[in-house]
């Protein structure tokens, strides 16, 4: 038998905590960079070194990508490049002891079952289906193998909370771990300072989540149920001085949101026509106040052709990065208290969710649902809180 001389990274006390924990299941709910990845990877690795021929251990996420992103580090944090045999096409990993690491996606649950498996990660499991779990379970069953699930919090709607939930009630063979971004600010991990700028620039529910590792009652509504109620108010009587304008896609609705100067919607149009009549409607309602239209894809040529007969308007091609920019802003409005509408914009709000991904957060309706009025209130808005801090007046 060949003899393999490991010596075990430095880790936190927390991180130790977990990896070691005698529990056949861990549910770690964690905040982002609280370096969950790295010390699981350790654990893999180390769960890897005891099995023979063909034993296999698994690095599940939620899609390719991610698992990608764990293959290449479990490379880099094993110095001698020699001592893995690679399969780079399958992300796979072979010991000389003949022990597999093989590192998958979650995206087609059907393709997790077959295999028995000795050991596994399942990162990011609060953003995978309940289904690639059961799986992942049924392969564990045979070899009686231990699972280690982690994630950053995502609202009290999905089976990584609800399994969670049962850790901490006392379920036998579970045990939950959560760690802030406090604690990893005390273990040298983060910084205070980057903490609370984090704090300042993202809104309360974000934060919550993301830093606290606290699951929102309102499963990732960046906007906080309670404060999206205490906003709503009647159309507001005052002249507008300003305009939102979401286009319509395919069969959504063309939505015009207007503020009066106290932050307050005063005019709501929605509307579902060609884009000819849909044009014709924007100059009629709009006419000489300040317009910032979504410009994305065919709304590009209608800005240019509105710009023509309209002073002031202004073209907001929607991102990744341009809408978390454009949400964040609402969100931070709405928990203010800086902005007002009427009950119409209330269902989307609420249904309105954020996701988390490598590049960022993402901001969307969930599928099958419209975000019409939410994305012309956050245009309005936007340009509200411009007009603010460019010509220094309080709207």
């Amino acid at each position: 038998m060949q003899k393999i001389t490991y010596k075990r990274p430095r880790l936190t006390q927390y991180q130790r905590d977990i990896i070691d924990a005698e529990e056949r299941y861990t549910i770690t709910e964690a905040s982002t960079k609280t370096g969950k990845t790295a010390s699981h990877i350790v654990w893999l690795f180390e769960q890897s070194l005891v099995r023979k021929e063909n034993e296999a251990v698994w690095w599940v996420a939620p899609v390719y990508g991610q698992a990608e992103i764990a293959f290449h580090r479990m490379k880099k944090q094993i110095n001698d490049r020699s001592f893995f045999k690679v399969n780079e096409s399958k992300l796979k990993l072979t010991l000389p002891t003949g022990g597999i690491i093989q590192f998958k996606s979650a995206e087609k649950p059907d393709n997790l079952y077959g295999d028995d498996v000795y050991a596994c990660v399942f990162d990011e499991a609060s953003r995978a289906k309940e289904a690639a779990w059961w799986a992942l379970r049924s392969t564990l069953t045979a070899t009686r193998g231990k699972c280690k699930m982690i994630g950053n919090s995502k609202g009290k709607k999905n089976w990584m909370y609800r399994l969670g939930q049962k850790a901490r009630g006392g379920e036998p063979n579970y045990k939950y771990f959560k760690i802030t971004a406090y604690d990893a600010a005390e273990a040298g991990i983060l910084s205070y300072e980057e903490i609370e700028q984090a704090k300042r620039d993202l809104p309360e529910a974000v934060f919550k989540e993301l830093y606290l590792a606290e699951p929102q009652e309102d499963g990732s509504n960046p906007f906080g149920a309670e404060h999206i109620g205490k906003n709503v108010s009647p159309v507001s009587l005052l002249e507008p001085v300003l305009f939102g304008v979401d286009l319509a896609k395919k069969h959504d609705w063309t939505v015009i949101t207007g503020l009066d100067i106290n932050g307050q919607v005063c005019c709501y149009r929605r509307i579902q026509k060609d884009w000819t009549q849909t044009i014709e409607e924007i100059k009629m309602i709009c006419t000489h106040h300040p317009i910032l239209i979504d410009s994305t894809g065919v709304g590009d040529a209608i800005v240019e052709t509105l710009q023509r007969s309209l002073p002031n308007v202004e073209g907001y091609t929607f991102t990744g990065p341009s809408k978390q920019k454009l949400m964040e802003g609402l969100a931070m409005s709405i928990q203010k208290g800086d902005i007002k509408y009427p009950e119409d914009y209330v269902d989307e709000l609420e249904s309105f969710e954020y996701t988390y991904s490598s590049t960022g957060v993402r901001y969307s309706a969930p599928p099958g649902f419209h975000d019409d009025k939410v994305c012309s209130l956050a245009l309005a808005n936007y340009k509200r809180l411009n007009k603010i801090a460019g010509e220094l007046i309080i709207l």
